[in-house]
């Protein structure tokens, strides 16, 4: 890969595209070609086979996908697993028929059993059943794992699946309904800590930035209030999910980006795998820190970093997911390749991210 290549990023305005195009960029690749989703319905199979045509691109880099927290996930179950098969197949199929010469497919760790043994290893994939909450999601990216090995194996092609952790980072989604964890957090806690201070103006500009459901302008104080308790924000109490005792790992988007990068540059389908064996599987590659911290703690990580002074309350009457999710990143760190920023760090830059776009 030289910086004159071609390289299409499928998902360019999101947490994750926007990462990778931003890291390409920085190192002087300078023929990186995108379309946003109105120029370019990705689950429309003859679209993507015309632009792939028209294009002709010689790298190609899957981070496009329908992807939402714990919420959205159980909620609109047949929106992930279609929407999600759908773009990965287009782009998969139509990279083998015009002969791209590397692809990389961004999936998930939601990928491997609920139950896995910690930290979970890439051979983990398929040894028992997956967490119901985000199943559909998870079954899509498995496809999307096997799909590429499957190319890889008949076609001789070099298309490379990474495992992504937890992200966070610019272009995050705040949506209060169907934004991951942490994003959800800040900004629920952001606007708790706004109420505290009775600051409308701020809430006005948030809700402005990142609209609400049923939200317009004329809203009195009382509505916005009344608003934000429907979504469990009050000025003494901020509601979240579950018992707040699951684990999680969470990994700053720039870091994953560079570690996508490196891969790109680096690694091969043939160095994911022993050339020995038979059987060919578990090719993915795990990009995580490899420390996780309780949603318990991380709330109050970033309750001390806003400055809110109101509590939570821990509504266990709803699922938890999950109860542990840490990735093992040997593979990756025998390649080369480690993180470089703490949570702590990381959530800083994302909440002072937040107050300026």
């Amino acid at each position: 890969m030289n910086k004159n290549s071609k390289i299409y990023i499928a998902g360019h305005r999101g947490l994750v595209g926007s990462a990778i195009m931003k890291n390409l960029l920085s190192r002087g690749f300078n023929n990186l070609i995108y379309r946003t989703s109105k120029e370019l319905d990705l689950k429309n199979q003859k679209l993507v086979e015309d632009f792939f045509q028209n294009e002709k691109p010689e790298y190609v880099i899957i981070a496009a996908a329908k992807v939402g927290g714990i919420v959205a996930n159980n909620t609109y179950r047949a929106d992930f697993i279609y929407d999600n098969i759908m773009i990965q197949s287009n782009i998969i199929h139509s990279s083998y028929i015009h002969n791209v010469k590397k692809l990389m497919f961004l999936g998930s760790t939601c990928i491997y059993p609920r139950n896995a043994p910690q930290p979970i290893k890439e051979d983990t994939l398929l040894t028992s059943t997956l967490e119901y909450t985000n199943e559909p999601y998870a079954i899509a990216k498995i496809s999307g794992i096997k799909m590429c090995e499957s190319y890889n194996i008949q076609y001789d092609t070099n298309f490379i699946s990474v495992m992504p952790t937890n992200l966070y980072g610019p272009n995050d989604n705040f949506d209060l309904e169907k934004s991951h964890v942490l994003p959800a957090l800040i900004r629920k806690i952001y606007l708790g800590k706004c109420l505290e201070y009775e600051d409308w103006d701020a809430i006005r500009l948030d809700f402005q930035k990142n609209p609400v459901k049923d939200y317009n302008i004329n809203f009195s104080n009382e509505k916005i209030e009344k608003t934000l308790f429907n979504y469990g924000i009050t000025k003494k109490n901020i509601e979240i999910w579950g018992s707040g005792r699951p684990m999680r790992e969470f990994l700053w988007s720039e870091d994953m980006a560079d570690a996508c990068v490196f891969i790109l540059e680096k690694v091969s389908f043939k160095d994911t795998y022993d050339l020995n064996s038979n059987i060919i599987q578990n090719t993915h590659i795990n990009i995580g820190s490899g420390t996780d911290i309780s949603i318990k703690d991380l709330a109050y990580l970033i309750k001390s970093i806003i400055g809110y002074e109101g509590s939570f309350f821990f509504d266990k009457t709803k699922p938890d997911g999950t109860m542990k999710k840490l990735t093992d990143v040997s593979k990756l760190h025998s390649m080369g390749w480690k993180h470089s920023v703490n949570l702590e760090d990381g959530v800083n830059k994302l909440y002072n991210w937040y107050l300026k776009n």
